[in-house]
């Protein structure tokens, strides 16, 4: 019995030490309030009894106003904490910024304190007009449970009346005291040294230097990672409060094809509206991107990671693929899901270099710390070179993420701290990373096979609407995206392109080239692939064809330079970038010239319909001249001489595509030009009469 408790002990001692987090909702209110106590009281009843649990109340400073937390509401959760029902839990309050108003009496209700080095805790009683002295008894009541603050300390944070000030007595003994004592002790000469911190009539404010030295914090950290270290936790898992902050009421926004500033200025301006209500409280991201411009993901992902009131989740949904910068936007969601077949990572549209990323550094810092996930693999996927290890606390068995320049950043005793931890593998990034692996290492937080699927988890009651867009947009994003239908549009462009060349004037294939390819363009402006350049190419390339055509009939370098144009700017139309950098855009390069040299295709084929199919449509078998009979020909040959007409002016009565009609002298001849198209109705002069082929050459400004 004796050996199989030492065992059962000598287990606990090695199994890692795991926490939960609690985001403190502020401000609180009466139903957060009576569901965090229910939450926590149904943890302490599924804790283990041979050691406590550690939970960490995450509070953050909040733009709302710090007076809307009620003092019957803070008071709830400080009683509940310190009461021997949850004595099976160890709280330890986490703060980051500035806070003030009673959410304060949850902080002092605390076993242990741990703050950022911005953190701030200030008046408790802000907004009252007096200290409410049965509310300061009762802020003394809670101190006194715990031990954590000082009495001097916690009467200034409720009364703003009192002096507050750190003294040495003539003794040697240090300690603080406010107003009546300290007057007391002035009075009498017992004060060898005084440190005022707060003055009468002035809010007390205790930064974090301060709540350090007077040994009220554990711990001066940068992020909630180094709080867990602090604790000597291994890891820090979300306590699961889906009912905490009430229902929830979203709204969807897609992100799918290609990053772009403007794509990226329209989904903030959506999102912005939906906040107008103050009704909307969840926003959920499918993402579906090969990234295009890290700036814009790092703006979004900025944004995402700390909602602002009234909205409190930004959940993310990947239901294809988030490559390249396109990661960010999702690792910036929490929670964040994927779909089964999805891939987190990886090369994208746009190359990103390593000097990018530490750009972005202090960026991706932040993002890691909201989400709680690892700075080092956030940027290990953004920069592929990055070598990201897995470690392990020789301590507290905490597994953590990190390069080794992470691992002994700011430490003093540099082979001290690296002492610490056993270098694991080495984390492969560069290929992208499925659904369990990301899991596994922290930064999905589970699957859901769809939207509808991810919506369920989050607690919406349904899938929820798109955010406001325009209906033809998003259709025309949502086709867009085909590459099927681009093909068709500039293959059907081409070969109405090609029939209004073999018929000049005709209008009705020119209006349909025009309107595929205005299509194809704003498919592609739309999934932010196309810019001012692109269109740029592609018209020239179009002029330089129309001009080879009509202007300067004949194979030269206006015609092959404007197919080359053409090309230049379908390609650049499928792609964000220029140049390709890496494997993907690779891809991405050789599937666009394949498409573009296909839908050139189109050309050929037109002239083939126009020269064999054309003449059999009853509406346009006009523009088509009647094939010659061969034996009226010759017997024509035989008994005409047009020498006479030499040096003659006529009119073209058909157009010239070389041959047609001419009316001169009254008489209604079958001509050639030299080689150039002369439209019907033109002033033509006879250059050549060669038995019966009469040769003729337009005359301008006749």
């Amino acid at each position: 019995m004796l050996f199989n408790t030492v065992k059962a002990q000598e287990a606990a001692q090695n199994t890692p030490k795991l926490g939960y987090e609690v985001v403190l909702p502020t401000p609180l209110d009466a139903t957060s309030a009576t569901q965090l106590v229910r939450n926590l009281t149904k943890l302490a009843e599924s804790a283990p009894a041979d050691r406590r649990t550690t939970v960490v109340l995450k509070l953050q400073s909040d733009s709302a106003s710090p007076e809307q937390t009620a003092f019957e509401d803070a008071l709830k959760v400080a009683r509940a904490i310190t009461s021997p029902k949850l004595r099976r839990l160890k709280i330890v309050s986490f703060v980051d910024g500035e806070i003030s108003g009673h959410v304060v009496l949850t902080v002092i209700a605390s076993e242990t304190l741990v703050t950022t080095r911005t953190a701030v805790i200030g008046n408790a009683s802000v907004g009252e007009a007096l200290a409410d002295p049965t509310i300061l008894l009762t802020y003394e009541s809670i101190a006194n449970r715990r031990g954590l603050f000082p009495q001097p300390i916690v009467a200034a944070l409720v009364d703003p009346g009192l002096e507050l000030a750190e003294i040495t007595r003539v003794g040697g003994q240090q300690e603080f005291a406010t107003s009546e004592t300290l007057n007391q002790l002035r009075k009498d000469g017992k004060i060898l040294r005084e440190n005022v911190i707060s003055p009468a009539g002035i809010p007390l404010e205790l930064n974090a230097q301060t709540l350090r030295s007077a040994r009220i914090s554990a711990g001066l950290v940068d992020s909630l990672e180094e709080a867990t270290e602090v604790l000597d936790l291994a890891q820090l898992e979300p306590l699961k409060q889906s009912a905490l902050l009430g229902a929830a009421n979203g709204v969807l926004l897609e992100v799918t094809g290609s990053i772009a500033p403007g794509r990226v200025r329209r989904w903030q301006s959506n999102l912005n509206a939906t906040l107008k209500a103050d009704e909307i409280n969840t926003w959920l991201i499918a993402i579906d991107s090969t990234g295009g411009d890290l700036n814009g993901s790092m703006t979004l992902a900025g944004w995402f990671a700390k909602p602002e009131p009234p909205l409190r989740t930004v959940a993310g949904q990947i239901t294809g693929e988030a490559r390249g910068d396109a990661a960010v936007i999702a690792l910036a969601c929490k929670p964040l899901l994927m779909g089964p077949e999805a891939t987190l990572g990886g090369s994208g549209s746009y190359a990103i270099s390593k000097e990018e990323v530490e750009k972005y550094n202090e960026l991706i810092e932040q993002i890691a710390d909201s989400t709680n996930r690892p700075a080092a693999l956030i940027r290990g996927i953004l920069d592929p070179e990055s070598d990201v290890y897995r470690y392990t606390n020789r301590k507290t068995g905490r597994i953590r993420y990190a390069t080794e320049q992470d691992i002994i950043f700011n430490a003093e005793d540099l082979a001290v701290e690296k002492a610490k931890w056993t270098r694991g593998e080495r984390i492969e990034l560069a290929e992208g990373l499925t659904v369990a692996t990301a899991i596994s290492l922290g930064l999905v937080d589970g699957e859901a096979a769809s939207v509808a699927a991810a919506a369920t988890k989050l607690g919406l009651p349904e899938t929820p609407p798109l955010v406001s867009d325009r209906g033809l947009i998003r259709f025309v994003e949502n086709i867009g995206r085909s590459s099927g239908i681009a093909f068709l549009l500039l293959f059907v462009g081409f070969i109405a392109l090609s029939a209004e060349a073999s018929a000049p004037g005709l209008s009705i294939p020119g209006f349909i080239a025009m309107t595929c390819f205005a299509l194809f363009f704003w498919m592609k402006f739309l999934a932010g692939t196309a810019e001012w350049l692109e269109l740029i190419a592609f018209t020239l390339g179009l002029i330089c064809i129309g001009i080879e055509i009509f202007v300067l009939p004949g194979v030269g370098i206006f015609g092959i330079g404007g197919v080359l144009l053409m090309l230049l700017g379908i390609v650049l139309m499928s792609q964000t970038f220029v140049l390709p950098q890496n494997s993907f855009q690779y891809e991405i390069l050789n599937r666009g010239i394949w498409t573009a040299l296909a839908s050139v295709l189109g050309i050929f084929t037109g002239l083939v319909a126009m020269r064999f199919m054309l003449s059999k449509v009853p509406l346009f078998n006009g523009l088509i001249m009647e094939p010659a009979n061969e034996s009226q020909i010759t017997e024509a040959e035989k008994l005409a001489d047009y020498s006479n007409l030499l040096g003659l002016v006529g009119v073209t009565t058909t157009p010239l595509r070389p041959a047609g009609k001419i009316k001169v002298d009254e008489q209604l001849l079958q001509v050639v030009s030299d080689g150039s198209v002369i439209t019907s109705g033109q002033a033509v002069r006879v250059i050549k009469v060669n038995g019966t082929r009469v040769v003729v050459e337009a005359i301008e400004n006749a």
